[in-house]
């Protein structure tokens, strides 16, 4: 026995069960009709006698930094408000009201300002501009306040500073305003099983009230636990193991799922915690059990039909060029395949191209709106996100971008590119012009002016390059791709403050 299955079998800690505790006065969020203009929805919930120290308080500010950014979708869908409730009195109000009227002092603030000022404050502000644009364009903007008029917060923006969370609160109220009300309830969820447990009453939260204007009462949160059943051949079918019934609800224990054999029925009957919302339907416990179980460990086996693979043309010559670029000193990285207006058009100097880009009909974030046409600036956002990393910065990636085509039959084709770009005091054009020179001798083509397979640099004007340099290059008489130094403009869009250089190339005509 190793010892980690020795430190499982005999320092396991019992699974806690979160339970909700109805107070006689609950403590309530009455909803304003003007609400449904911006944000309609609200969730509550009161954590009791809760011990803080400096770890607890950091790790709970980073937990909804964490929330903030994925599942909330960067405040869009849910904003997260936590309070002091010792500081603040129920009922509590939501509301949306004009700028004008919403006057407090904000979190870190030593004034009181109108919401309109406070916008105008956060417009530099390096975490918070990039949350304005939620509510701005809005004639309202939501607001939370308690029975003496005090303001709590003014989602998804800021909150306010009477009610900050210190090392010395002990009642936490916590709200959630939202677009989005499963989501809402999902990050609620989550906020309270992680730190109830600092609870003195371990592993409870106190239930709140939301009175909606017609009258609806909502009680928060739920803390739903609810039962799923995984059938022994199937997973022994979908995973290709052998194991019985106890081995399974071993497993399922492993992932933290509580669960019971069932063996007159050959199931295991899981209980999935309010925890485990990613877990929506069985297959997801049969994805438990395989982690459980270790990937490494399942037997490989022949398919039963006969088949013959091998690496598709493209995919190979992609992982040479990989290495080849990698050995030049250069990282790789993976950027997102879809991405805002802005990042193929306006960063780049360029009109927005509606005869080759694949738009997203009903986008859920601003980031989030076309298929990318390039690279670049793929590249580019990452050197923005890592500024703070050591000079030069050399990047590069190989993958695909997605172009319209009509005479598809999906409407759009997949487009494989390389593109490699550095970042640094100087723009380092003879950097990225003796990278392209290397991959061209890989692929051992030739630089001439003779037609052939050979490939050629030809001068040329392009919006996103710096006038006089920028190249175009050209293979067996088409041009493949541009080479230069970045245009300022591109530059300072991204917020960077350095020269840089790159160059990006369609790699489907060397197959």
């Amino acid at each position: 026995m190793n010892y980690l299955t020795f430190y499982l079998n005999h320092f396991r800690m019992e699974l806690p069960h979160y339970k909700v505790i109805q107070s006689k006065k609950p403590l309530k969020v009455l909803v304003k009709s003007n609400t449904k203009q911006i944000r309609p929805y609200v969730v509550a919930a009161v954590l009791r006698d809760v011990t803080f120290d400096s770890a607890r308080y950091a790790s709970f500010i980073d937990l909804q930094d964490k929330l903030h950014q994925n599942i909330c979708r960067k405040r869009s869908l849910v904003a997260i408000g936590t309070h002091d409730l010792d500081t603040i009195q129920g009922p509590f109000t939501y509301d949306a009201l004009p700028p004008e009227d919403i006057k407090f002092k904000a979190l870190n603030q030593t004034e009181v300002h109108s919401a309109a000022k406070l916008m105008d404050i956060y417009s530099t502000h390096a975490q918070l501009k990039q949350y304005l644009s939620i509510i701005k364009d809005s004639s309202v903007y939501p607001v939370i306040t308690d029975s003496n008029g005090i303001v709590l917060s003014m989602p998804p923006i800021i909150n306010g500073h009477h009610s900050r969370i210190t090392l010395e609160t002990k009642n936490i109220f916590i709200e959630c305003t939202a677009t989005d009300l499963k989501k809402a309830n999902i990050v609620l969820d989550t906020i309270l099983c992680m730190f109830s447990k600092y609870c003195s009453n371990k592993y409870t939260a106190e239930r709140c009230e939301v009175v909606y204007p017609d009258g609806a009462v909502k009680l928060y949160p739920e803390l739903k636990y609810r039962k799923e059943t995984v059938n022994r051949k199937k997973v022994n079918s979908y995973l290709g193991i052998s194991e019985n019934l106890d081995s399974l609800s071993s497993a399922l224990s492993s992932m933290c799922l509580k669960s019971t054999v069932l063996k007159e029925s050959d199931v295991v009957v899981v209980e999935v915690p309010p925890t485990r919302h990613d877990i929506i339907h069985a297959c997801d416990l049969y994805e438990d059990v395989a982690i459980a179980y270790g990937y490494n460990n399942i037997p490989k086996t022949l398919p039963k039909t006969t088949t013959v693979g091998s690496q598709l043309p493209i995919n190979s010559l992609s992982d040479k060029i990989r290495n080849e670029i990698a050995y030049c000193g250069f990282n790789e990285v993976l950027t997102f395949s879809l991405c805002s207006k802005d990042d193929v058009s306006t960063k780049l100097r360029k009109p927005f191209d509606t005869q080759s880009t694949v738009r997203i009909s009903n986008p859920k974030t601003l980031e989030f709106q076309v298929a990318r046409t390039n690279i670049l600036s793929g590249l580019l956002k990452t050197v923005s996100a890592n500024k703070k990393m050591p000079l030069p910065m050399k990047l590069f990636e190989v993958t695909d971008v997605v172009l319209k085509d009509v005479t598809s039959e999906v409407g759009a084709r997949n487009e494989r590119h390389v593109c490699a770009i550095y970042y640094g005091k100087t723009p380092g054009f003879e950097i990225v012009h003796g990278l392209m020179d290397r991959i061209m001798q890989m692929l051992n083509i030739k630089f001439s002016s003779e037609s052939g397979n050979t490939y050629q640099i030809k001068a040329a004007n392009d919006e996103t390059y710096f006038p006089g340099r920028c190249a175009q290059i050209i293979y067996q008489g088409n041009t493949i791709g541009l080479m230069g130094v970045l245009h300022p403009e591109v530059v300072t869009a991204y917020e960077l403050t350095m020269p840089c250089s790159a160059f990006e190339i369609n790699l489907e005509p060397f197959l």
